[in-house]
């Protein structure tokens, strides 16, 4: 595995990425609610976030391979009309919703309350690349027990679990969580990794060009996948990197030289 990370501006550095070179690109852009990343990236007025979109947009979907796929993050406020630039580009094959799992406690008084993260997944052709063996849901006991009968005997999807449907019920990671670093939106593992298993084939390449905490990376490393990265914020760029060292050295056991899989810039 090899990473490449920019403490830069995506929309300043893309360009050093070749076009046709991306497998697969994970987008968790701001989503434009005012939220505190140390610079005021996510404090654009709507028409201004939505130009910025569509900025960043056309910029990174030349990278994508023929085959390649793009995953966006966003929430309800600016989804339509980021999948609408987006369907103008790309195919659209699914929105997923992310339900957090937010407790239900408190909450707002005049609406109801939003616990839910939109996905969308987009392709660059009909022949994108996804592996559905490789994010298979196993079934449990029970059900297996339940599907004894000999129609369903020797049948795949018994033995390797069903394929994950467009509603993906992941935690948000609390304060205590195990995994949370110190970032206000960072994803978890378990959403990502999907994401890369799925639609990026082993030893191909992530780019992803709003790092934040650097979970894509960590998920590309983890899988034997290449990955480049971007970070304005050089606090989360920090982060990025030490996440993603410590990958590395777990993966190949503290014998690998880190210098020479992790180029940062």
């Amino acid at each position: 595995m090899s990473a490449l990370l920019y403490n830069e501006d995506a929309l300043t550095g893309i360009e050093r990425v070749a076009d046709s070179s991306v497998d697969l690109v994970i987008a968790d852009p701001p989503y434009g609610l005012g939220k505190d990343y140390g610079n005021d990236s996510d404090r654009l007025g709507a028409r201004e976030y939505l130009a910025w979109s569509r900025r960043w947009i056309d910029a990174v979907v030349p990278k994508l391979k023929a085959n390649g796929s793009l995953y966006v993050f966003l929430t309800w406020q600016h989804s339509p009309e980021v999948f609408s630039h987006l369907k103008t580009r790309l195919a659209m094959m699914n929105e997923i919703i992310w339900d957090r799992r937010v407790p239900s406690m408190g909450g707002s008084t005049r609406k109801f309350s939003s616990v839910h993260d939109n996905i969308g997944f987009f392709v660059k052709s009909r022949d994108y690349y996804f592996d559905v063996d490789a994010v298979r849901i196993p079934y449990d006991a029970e059900t297996k027990k339940a599907r004894t009968r000999s129609i369903f005997m020797g049948k795949k999807w018994l033995e390797v679990g069903y394929n994950p449907k467009d509603v993906w019920s992941v935690s948000r990671l609390h304060r205590q969580h195990g995994e949370r670093e110190n970032h206000p939106t960072q994803k978890p593992l378990e959403i990502v990794e999907r994401m890369v298993l799925a639609s990026c084939p082993p030893g191909g390449t992530v780019l992803d060009p709003f790092m934040g905490s650097g979970t894509s990376a960590v998920a590309a490393a983890r899988n034997g996948r290449r990955f480049v990265g971007f970070e304005l914020n050089p606090d989360y760029f920090a982060i990025v990197e030490k996440r993603v060292a410590e990958t590395i050295n777990g993966k190949h056991g503290g014998n690998q030289d880190v210098a020479s899989l992790l180029s940062v810039t």
